[in-house]
């Protein structure tokens, strides 16, 4: 008789988390995220369905990025979703060639108000917005190395959709540490732990979105899966200008070299919505996290420091620069000081 009470108790909830867990890490899967089903969609698009990229066999030989040869940016001239050319009202994407009416990314739901306002404050504008396909740096993962990640998220306890606090972030971070080298994580690296999750809760509200959690999950995978030239082939022709752009400007005697501190600092200019307060404040995101008074960046001569090519620039900011696709404000990659 205890048991069959204890089965009544317990049995009408566990159907119902079984199903909504379920739910969830189908959306995840399909690079949906977690969407809230409750919102009105009569008169709406139905959203696209994401195709996950697959590796080629190419994809790990050195790709071919001149500096010299300069690209021509070409946008779409009819929006993605509607295919109706209309050319006043168009909002470019600052990643790739997409091309979107407000209205069309209204009625898809990926426009609500707050976000609207932005998208015609910035798209137009130097900082830029990235549509939904470049937002989401979920989606450059493949289906197998969305499964990996899957797995690890399942077996740290990590529930889609769900905020996380410091402690949480921390305690996922130590358990994956823990299964990865069966040891367990030092401190210093426990400090960077949670520079990251400042770097990705801008607004000091106690914890980071599901959806910034799961960007900085998936550019950190990338990183460790795939080899820096094939992370090179992800870059659009957008990132590849900027990218020259910032190391031409960098080279002051066209020398075709750098200085080491100099790319090192190139990591937080990727980061465009942080543009601003650097240059009003002078202060490298990690020194204003840590409270820290921040320290004066001389310029260093190149027979102090190592000096780096137009190659070498590239693969050293390859995963910062797609770590600056969201719009989000948050920093999906903490740039080490």
């Amino acid at each position: 008789v205890q048991e069959g009470e204890e089965e009544a108790l317990a049995g009408p909830s566990q159907p119902e988390e079984s199903s909504a867990g379920k739910a969830a890490w189908e959306r995840l899967r399909d690079g949906r995220g977690v969407e809230p089903e409750e919102f009105e969609r009569a008169n709406r698009f139905t959203p696209p369905a994401f195709i996950r990229p697959k590796r080629e066999l190419h994809d790990d030989e050195p790709p071919d990025i001149s500096l010299e040869q300069r690209e021509q940016i070409l946008n779409d001239e009819m929006c993605e979703i509607c295919e109706v050319w209309t050319a006043e009202s168009l909002f470019p994407c600052r990643i790739c060639h997409r091309v979107y009416h407000d209205g069309c990314l209204r009625r898809m739901g990926y426009l609500q108000k707050d976000s609207a306002v932005e998208v015609t404050e910035t798209a137009h504008t130097e900082t830029g917005w990235s549509c939904y396909y470049c937002d989401n740096l979920n989606l450059l993962l493949t289906e197998e190395e969305m499964y990996s990640l899957m797995e690890t998220l399942r077996n740290c306890k990590i529930i889609p959709g769900v905020c996380l606090t410091l402690d949480d972030f921390l305690h996922y971070k130590h358990q994956v540490h823990k299964q990865q080298f069966e040891r367990t994580m030092p401190e210093a690296q426990e400090e960077q732990a949670a520079l990251q999750f400042n770097a990705l809760d801008p607004d000091k509200k106690g914890h980071i979105e599901w959806q910034d959690f799961l960007s900085h999950e998936s550019i950190q995978l990338l990183q460790k899966i795939r080899p820096q030239n094939a992370l090179l082939r992800l870059l659009t022709p957008k990132e590849r200008e900027r990218a020259r752009a910032a190391f031409l400007a960098l080279d002051q005697d066209n020398d075709g070299f750098i200085g080491e501190g100099e790319c090192r600092q190139a990591r937080h200019t990727w980061f465009r919505k942080h543009q601003k307060e650097m240059l009003s404040c002078n202060v490298s995101p990690a020194s204003s996290r840590n409270g820290k008074s921040p320290e004066k960046i001389l310029p260093a001569t190149k027979q102090e420091e190592t000096s780096i090519d137009w190659p070498g620039f590239l693969q050293e900011n390859v995963a910062y620069i797609l770590a600056a696709r969201p719009n989000s404000a948050a920093l999906h990659l903490q740039p080490l000081a």
